[in-house]
């Protein structure tokens, strides 16, 4: 059995499907341990999972919160340029004290989240790594957008242009990034990376995409990414206490924006408002954002909380309304529960725009956001028994494959291989 380390972006939505893949290893027999800022110390080691901190001078307790208060008043372009500055941050923390940490935890592997740097500590060290992609994975393909925006994947030469200066767009607000990165490598005599897919394993990728969620369009793709599942371990999240009473029997709607991008009052009220007066129960979840006493007076009286078991609520739901964050759409799917996505930034435009591509749920864009269009979208995905059937075939998709067991499966196939250019 092997001892793995693994590297994560320090945010929930990382955090919650990395350490269920952590899990998913270690009831294989292996032992997985994580490397993470003070904050996510407590969230990982309750999950069960072995931790060891490092950043604990750049990023003291208390940092993370502060910095997701920030990021939950964002949207947009500003909080992709937000998140790609922690990316930064996390990168040089990661670069200086990794090797270090890797070192005295003793591991022979390293799982590593497409949005962490840690890969060039693996190849440093001269050790196996893996490349995570917990959000829709890098595609070098130019039919693909760049998962910040809400176009659908085309094949026609116009379709392609735009993609491609989308791309170049989003490597030049990266570049101070990979500046930092490849500046390290060269003080450690590696290869400086020239594209972004030099970052990523050459030994194995994968995803938590399942492949009936990609986007419809057919090709050659990356012969070391693979597709599973959505990383999901039920029994590592927290407990949540919840009023299950208040639920009155009608058709749910469950409505949450995560847990970073949560700080807009207006989204909150705009979705009361479109709710309002339907054959339908809403339960608003603030994920810990804002105060649910701000929301004593809201329009068709809905369920305020500030989390949600949010697992068994699905179980129950007939509708998501989801700023379109990866887990929750995932999550949701595993349900066969539809949506309506408002994506606000960061990935979410491209998860969103896979929703829509696979007639899953609806998009409302935040621009064009009001009470009325939220409604009409709820109204038809509600009515419309096609976009539930097409929820239910992601369902099935997602079971038959069962994500955590496949991801473990070609970790463990990847370690066999033990040589450095070889792939799974």
């Amino acid at each position: 059995m092997a001892r793995i380390g693994a590297f994560c972006f320090p945010a929930t939505g990382h955090l919650n499907p990395m350490t269920a893949l952590a899990r998913s290893l270690e009831m294989r027999g292996h032992e997985v341990i994580l490397f993470g800022i003070p904050d996510t110390e407590a969230r990982v080691r309750a999950a069960g999972i072995g931790f060891h901190r490092i950043g604990s001078d750049d990023f003291p307790i208390g940092t993370l919160k502060n910095l997701d208060a920030r990021m939950a008043r964002l949207k947009g372009l500003a909080a992709l340029r937000f998140t790609l500055e922690r990316v930064r941050s996390s990168a040089r923390m990661v670069l200086r004290d990794g090797p270090q940490a890797v070192r005295a935890a003793g591991v022979e592997a390293l799982l590593v989240d497409e949005a962490d740097f840690a890969g060039s500590v693996a190849d440093y060290l001269g050790i196996s790594w893996i490349s995570i992609a917990l959000l829709p994975p890098l595609l070098d393909d130019d039919r693909f957008p760049p998962f910040w925006l809400g176009w659908g994947a085309r094949e026609d030469r116009l379709g392609r242009l735009r993609n491609r200066i989308a791309i170049r767009l989003l490597l030049q607000m990266g570049s101070p990034i990979f500046r930092d990165v490849n500046e390290q490598r060269k003080s450690w005599g590696l290869k400086p990376h020239g594209e972004p897919r030099d970052a990523l394993s050459p030994l194995g990728r994968i995803t938590q995409l399942p492949e009936a969620f990609e986007f419809p369009i057919r090709g050659k793709r990356p012969p070391v990414l693979h597709y599973t599942g959505p990383f999901v371990h039920a029994q590592q999240r927290p407990a949540i206490e919840f009023p299950w009473e208040r639920l009155d029997g009608r058709p749910l709607i469950y409505a949450s924006l995560g847990t970073l991008q949560n700080g807009s009052e207006a989204i909150f009220r705009t979705i009361a408002g479109a709710c309002a007066g339907l054959d339908a129960q809403l339960l608003i979840s603030l994920g810990g954002g804002l105060d649910p006493a701000r929301f004593d007076r809201l329009a068709g009286n809905p369920m305020v909380v500030s989390f949600a078991p949010q697992l068994d609520i699905l179980k129950r739901a007939a509708l998501v309304i989801t700023h379109a964050g990866i887990n929750t759409v995932l999550e949701s799917l595993s349900e066969g529960v539809p949506l309506v996505a408002i994506p606000l930034g960061n990935d979410q435009p491209g998860v969103a725009a896979r929703l829509k591509a696979r007639g899953a749920g609806l998009v409302v864009s935040r621009r064009r956001l009001t009470s009325a269009r939220l409604r009409n979208a709820v109204k038809l995905v509600l009515e419309d028994r096609r976009f539930r059937e097409a929820a239910q075939d992601l369902q099935r998709a997602i079971r038959h494959t069962d994500g955590p067991a496949r991801a473990a499966e070609l970790i463990e196939q990847a370690l066999k291989t033990q040589s450095a250019g070889a792939q799974l």
